[in-house]
């Protein structure tokens, strides 16, 4: 590192004494160099292995070859033990090398000492010809046996006539066969059948295997236990199964999800009692262990959206002893501060079904606008199968607003509609996966606004995976108005901007958007944004992003002036979700700039 460094001075070194030093150090930091290689090469005992063709034969093979507890001590080579070491060496390759069909596998050591106390084990493997499959019966029976799901399975068993005999798919296809079976009910299924017919002269193997399901498990009552401070009916909310279905483990692990996910237990315990079963019902036992019922947390956070902010969060979970919930958040930001309250009344049917009445106060003071705006609001929102959820609401809206050389304050009652889809399985760092949003909203005068429009709202994002685990992630927004009073009418808080981490990077949050006529940004009718970003992984935390983002606000279709940034990011994930670093710089501009963007969660 410091040959990289003053090498890379030219000229009059500003440092000169340090420039002196720099020859000295040059020839010690080579010698360091110089003995960490020997220090690596010098190891007392090697082993060479060849004639093994495969990744997974090869790294089965090194594996068995592990030096045992003793051969070494203190980089001293004990040959009684290396002795002993090297006579179980052909065995141990040949047991290596059977689970990929290589049976036969002849393997000569041979010992050469490569410096006084240093040796090296060079190991010859000839594997011979692998075993091949002459037939595979591959068979259900029992009452299980004509379910068409699990014939599938049956007939995607990972081995076929003709291919080479490998231990692992064996083992893997009858542990997957077993475990589906056990998914779909059948808790007393096993094999009855399981041979491997080996014919090593011939070279052939025969594979026999039958799994028979027995009877269909159901779910029987369950109990709750431990959660007496709320509601039956709120708690069996969470159950993601009905007392007379089919029974399944992966149900069981949901219904735990279910009950940890809503921050309201510590601990769950689920116990199925196969054994107390009556009609091939299963009873099941849930433990709970409470959670704190209040909380106070306090925060502080930064984002180039809205700058350096702290938060102060009040929750109670269990209001009225019914499950209700209601929250009080106080964030206060450079750019943005908020004081709002949310009263939540779960809904019955499924997790995601609920009534909210919120309200709040917020105060904006960006590049392009001021507001203080009022509002309550009360959303209906039912939960439907696949991730789906959609709702309908009711806001109330009074807003002060300075956008331009324009300071005016209006009043709305804005009915609206909203839907959304979630298919992503990890929130924190999905794989693969999409969610998109739909909403339209409006108000009129004859409702009580002071303006009348229609808006239509759309946005989407998608994560698709790449070879080389690279990830390419696609975003999307877009929203259009219809209005039957000039622009200045409606609200900035209406309105649309583009520019920020979750629009245009490169460009500050909400500065983009058509101009008065004094070049000041007023916002527009319509809005496109869209983004494209290809992902590297580094680790199971880390990433390093490139990214192209493309979009603005406008009021006419054929007079869009498109702004877009590119760059380069680094993802940081946690629990919290991912921490994101990104440098863009304006692309298409004549003076373009770079800005630094910085966020907290998967806005994605």
């Amino acid at each position: 590192m410091l040959t990289a460094i003053f090498a890379s001075r030219s000229g009059a070194s500003p440092f000169p004494r340090l420039e002196r030093w720099r020859y000295r150090l040059l020839p010690l930091l080579l010698l360091l160099l110089l003995l960490s290689a020997v220090a690596r090469a010098a190891e007392p005992l090697e082993i060479d292995v060849s004639g093994v063709s495969g990744e997974e034969a090869l790294a089965n093979v090194r594996a068995a070859l592990v030096l045992p507890p003793g051969l070494v001590e203190n980089e001293q080579v004990e040959l009684m033990w290396l002795e002993r070491f090297e006579e179980q060496l052909p065995e141990r390759v040949r047991q290596a090398l059977e689970p990929f069909g290589y049976y036969e596998a002849k393997v000569s050591v041979q010992r050469q000492q490569t410096a006084p106390g240093q040796y090296r084990l060079e190991v010859t493997v000839l594997p011979g010809e692998a075993i091949r499959l002459t037939s595979v019966a591959v068979r259900l029976s029992g009452p299980g046996a004509s379910e068409p799901r699990l014939q599938r399975l049956v007939d995607d068993f990972p081995l076929r006539i003709g291919e080479v005999l490998r231990q692992d798919l064996y083992d893997q296809g009858k542990g997957t066969l077993k475990a589906r079976v056990l998914d779909r009910g059948y808790l007393d299924a096993d094999f009855t059948v399981h041979q491997i017919r080996l014919q090593r002269q011939e070279r052939r193997a025969e594979i026999d295997l039958e799994l028979a399901t027995g009877e269909r498990y159901h779910f029987g009552k369950a109990s709750i236990q431990g959660g007496d401070i709320y509601p039956t009916p709120f708690l069996r909310r969470y159950l993601s199964f009905s007392e007379g279905e089919v029974f399944s483990y992966p149900r069981l692990g949901q219904t735990q999800l279910n009950f940890l996910g809503s921050d309201r237990f510590r601990d769950v315990i689920i116990t199925p009692h196969k054994e107390l079963s009556e009609e091939f019902r299963v009873p099941i036992e849930i433990k709970l262990v409470p959670a704190a019922r209040r909380r106070l947390r306090p925060g502080i956070g930064y984002g180039t959206d809205t700058g350096a902010r702290t938060s102060l969060n009040y929750r109670d979970l269990n209001v009225l002893h019914r499950g209700h919930e209601f929250a009080a958040d106080l964030s206060i930001a450079e750019r943005k501060q908020s004081l709002t309250a949310n009263y939540i009344i779960p809904g019955l049917t499924n997790l995601d079904s609920q009534t909210a009445l919120r309200s709040g106060f917020v105060r904006e003071d960006l590049e392009s606008y001021e507001n203080r705006s009022l509002f309550a609001e009360i959303e209906e929102q039912r939960g439907f199968s696949g991730g789906r959820i959609g709702s309908v609401y009711l806001r109330l809206l009074q807003e002060d607003y300075i956008v331009g050389d324009q300071d005016d304050r209006s009043r709305m009652i804005i009915p609206g509609i909203r839907f959304r889809h979630n298919l992503y399985a990890d929130p924190i760092r999905p794989k693969r996966g999409f969610r998109y949003s739909l909403e339209v909203r409006g108000g009129h005068q004859a409702l009580g606004s002071d303006t009348g429009l229609l808006q239509f709202l759309a946005s989407g994002n998608t994560v698709i995976p790449l070879p080389g685990q690279l990830k390419l992630l696609l975003r999307a927004q877009g929203g259009t108005t219809l209005k039957n009073e000039p622009l200045a009418e409606i609200p900035a808080s209406l309105r649309f901007f583009a520019g920020g981490d979750q629009s245009v990077r490169g460009y500050a949050y909400q500065s983009l958007g058509p101009t008065d006529a004094a070049g000041q940004v007023v916002g527009g009718e319509h809005l496109a944004v869209g983004s494209v970003e290809v992902e590297v992984p580094l680790g199971e935390d880390w990433g390093v992003a490139t990214f192209f983002d493309l979009g603005n606000a406008f009021n006419v279709l054929t007079d869009i002036e498109w702004a877009s940034g590119a760059g380069i990011g680094v993802r940081r994930y946690t629990v919290i979700g991912p921490i994101k670093l990104d440098v863009a710089r304006q692309v298409g501009v004549r003076n373009p700039s770079y800005r630094l963007h910085l966020s907290v969660g998967f806005g994605w």
